[in-house]
């Protein structure tokens, strides 16, 4: 029994596949604090850049509305079209920053697991209303990671913000010997330089957050031997199947051997044991070509289809055994039995003109074999 549990524990890391399919249901590692941070470095960067523009916007607006003449407070339309005008000029001093803004969102994410997008993480699920699995996730692992990370935010930003306070405490208490206009400015800036450091402080946090999810993720795709073998199953096919599919491969490689048997200009038999028909033709062949061979049914199957359709048969077991061993079928003959295979066309040709009863009938000579082509 301790042996089957032991084989269900998630030890083993996740394929490719399950990786993949993980990646179909929209699970990915994300980090919130990353995105976070992100969107809040964005947003005080372009408050700094864009800053003067706002601030002259800004001045317009309340110019254009403190200087209203007396007579068009009274005047509806010329109210209306008096705050359409103030509304789009303050849309239009904002949108730079919020354009950034908009940039930085889409592109946080990116930064861990890259962009997808998964219709089946929309779609309802009964773990996520059960109360049981709810219970799981208050007390998880997770839930105890966000609490520290909560606390740790608030630590991190508390400390940045006093050791801030001191930093530019000597900047904030001139503030009082300047000029209105040179004070605004200058507080500004203070602040801009304040809300840059502060979103800076929280990537720290993004630090910590980016493997922990990494590692959550990875432990969570995590599989057991068992899922393995019948993922790779699954993948491979099962034994039978592939036993099957192979033996259907065979079958239709031999038919179609089978089929070339009738153009080939001879069978080199065994006698019995081995068959090897060959083909050949000096305009476009360089060497002979091995167009089917066979071991004993099969041979026997080549000399009856030989012998059908009349191709000349020649008794040779050293070279049949060779041809057989060292040569692939549609593939040429190896250059070592060019000499005993020319010397196999040359008996053939003289038995077909022996037989038409243009020369006399031809003795086989012996067909040499290298000792390193021997079989």
């Amino acid at each position: 029994m301790a042996e089957g549990d032991n084989s269900q524990e998630k030890t083993e890391e996740p394929t490719a596949k399950r990786l993949q399919k993980a990646r179909e249901d929209g699970q990915i590692p994300r980090s919130k604090e990353l995105s976070t941070s992100l969107v809040l470095i964005v947003g005080a960067l372009s408050l700094w850049v864009f800053g003067g523009f706002i601030y002259a916007g800004a001045e317009k607006i309340f110019r254009s509305n403190f200087s209203i003449e007396r007579e068009l407070l009274f005047d509806d339309k010329q109210l209306a079209i008096h705050l359409s005008a103030s509304m789009l000029e303050a849309i239009l001093s904002i949108s730079p920053v919020m354009f950034a803004l908009l940039i930085a969102a889409i592109l946080g994410p990116l930064a861990l697991g890259g962009w997808m997008f998964s219709g089946k993480s929309l779609l309802p699920k009964l773990s996520r209303i059960s109360p049981l699995a709810g219970f799981k996730r208050m007390f998880g692992l997770k839930s105890l990671v966000e609490l520290l990370k909560s606390w740790a935010k608030v630590l991190v930003i508390g400390v940045c913000t006093i050791l801030l306070f001191f930093a530019l405490e000597n900047s904030i208490l001139y503030l009082n010997r300047e000029s209105d206009r040179q004070a605004i400015m200058h507080a500004m800036d203070l602040v801009m330089m304040g809300a840059l450091a502060l979103a800076i402080s929280t990537l720290l946090i993004s630090v910590i957050d980016v493997p922990f999810q990494i590692y959550d993720f990875t432990k969570k795709m995590k599989m057991s031997l068992q899922e393995v073998k019948d993922e790779h199953k699954e993948t491979e096919g099962k034994p039978e199947v592939k036993q099957r599919i192979r033996r259907l491969q065979y079958e239709m490689s031999q038919r179609r051997m089978m089929q070339d048997v009738p153009d080939a200009d001879v069978v080199i038999t065994n006698p019995t044991h081995y068959a090897v028909a060959l083909k050949y033709h000096s305009d476009g062949m360089e060497a002979p070509i091995l167009v089917a061979k066979g071991i004993d049914e099969v041979a026997l199957k080549i000399r009856e289809i030989a012998k059908a359709h009349k191709v000349p048969i020649v008794e040779s077991p050293a070279l049949a055994r060779s041809v057989y061993t060292y040569t692939r079928v549609g593939k040429e003959i190896p250059e070592g039995l060019y000499v005993a295979i020319a010397q196999v066309l040359a008996y053939v040709y003289q038995l077909n003109q022996y037989f038409q009863g243009l020369g006399p009938r031809p003795k086989q000579p012996p067909f040499p074999v290298p000792p390193d082509l021997r079989a």
